[in-house]
């Protein structure tokens, strides 16, 4: 099958490799979509310990499956499907206390298996969902980067008396913005320095931000109940506990440096509650998919779509000057 296969750092290549194959648990889905994710990018430059060359990336996609390992009940060839990547053991304590994202045995399609940026991916059955009717491909692919802000909203426990501040507006900083406005809150502000994406920003009905002066301005008098580091760097971390009130709570959930140097004393003397906000749980990965069904989030306008060939290209684009674009899709 032909897949698109990373080589090294800023390394990408079309190959011909090996079907996957299929244990008796798991089916083959064919990917008819398959998004770029931040954390890829990240990959590509040879920054993540995760994903080590020579390897398959690609863990948000949707498709139809082409065939099913023999134990598998729940699906046949032909459903249209998506999955939540992350797979767990299923036995551990994390993982029966609602925790599979805490895993010690976790793996991601992706990263530690192959990944969907190819004509096939194979996957455990109780990983995979069925596509609502009348859900497109490219709403499905969708539903694992706002799983990711699902998770974020509920640890932060979002109501509609909060302010929010979110630090980022790439895909999860833009899903983070429409989870918030599902939960009901109205002062949603958004910084970014690229002009374009805070256009997206308006458009869903968030307040933009690009300089210190302007999040000065829209900041409420003591600073955001709630605020979000969608990024994962020194200033936007540092930008979080900053613009945080006094009690409020900070959600670090980007993961772009390893290590940064943060004002602890302000976190003391504030009384911050400070969370880590890493992937989704089953219950997250599932609320997403039910919410995009319903209409209650759309990134869709702001979608571009490429061919898997274009794919260095595309994460060139997107390290460099994605444009007005909130998610670009490999179609396969």
């Amino acid at each position: 099958m032909k897949a698109l296969v990373y080589e090294g750092p800023k390394i990408m290549n079309i190959r011909q490799v090996p079907l996957p194959s299929l244990k008796e648990d798991e089916v083959l889905i064919q990917v008819e979509r398959a998004g770029i994710c931040g954390s890829e990018l990240s990959g590509y430059l040879g920054h993540n310990s995760l994903r080590k060359p020579p390897l398959i990336m690609g863990h948000e996609f949707s498709g139809s499956i082409a065939a099913v390992g023999e134990r598998v009940s729940r699906f046949q060839p032909g459903d249209r499907v998506t999955a939540n990547p992350l797979v767990s053991c299923g036995v551990c304590e994390d993982c029966h206390t609602g925790h599979a994202n805490l895993c010690s045995s976790r793996s991601l399609i992706g990263a530690g298996r192959p990944g969907a940026f190819a004509t096939y991916v194979a996957v455990p059955e109780r990983n995979v969902y069925r596509m609502p009717s009348g859900m497109e491909m490219d709403e499905a692919v969708l539903a694992e980067p706002f799983a990711c802000a699902v998770h974020a909203g509920r640890l932060a426990g979002l109501s509609p008396s909060d302010t929010l501040f979110i630090a980022g507006a790439g895909p999860i900083g833009l899903f983070m913005l429409q989870t918030a406005k599902v939960y009901g809150l109205d002062r949603i502000v958004v910084s970014d320095l690229n002009s374009e994406r805070l256009d997206i920003v308006r458009e869903l009905g968030g307040i933009a931000v690009q300089s210190e002066q302007e999040l000065k301005k829209e900041s409420p008098g003591r600073g955001f109940t709630v605020t979000v580091d969608a990024v994962g760097i020194d200033v936007t971390r540092q930008q979080c506990i900053q613009v945080a009130r006094p009690g409020g709570k900070v959600i670090f959930s980007g993961l772009h440096a390893s290590d940064s140097s943060v004002p602890v004393n302000t976190a003391i003397r504030n009384e911050l509650v400070m969370i880590g906000s890493f992937g989704y749980n089953p219950i997250d990965f599932e609320w997403a998919l039910k919410w995009i069904a319903e209409g209650k989030v759309n990134l869709k306008p702001w979608i571009m779509h490429a061919s898997l060939e274009q794919g260095q290209e595309c994460f060139e684009r997107l390290l460099s000057n994605p444009g007005k674009v909130a998610k670009i899709l490999l179609t396969i």
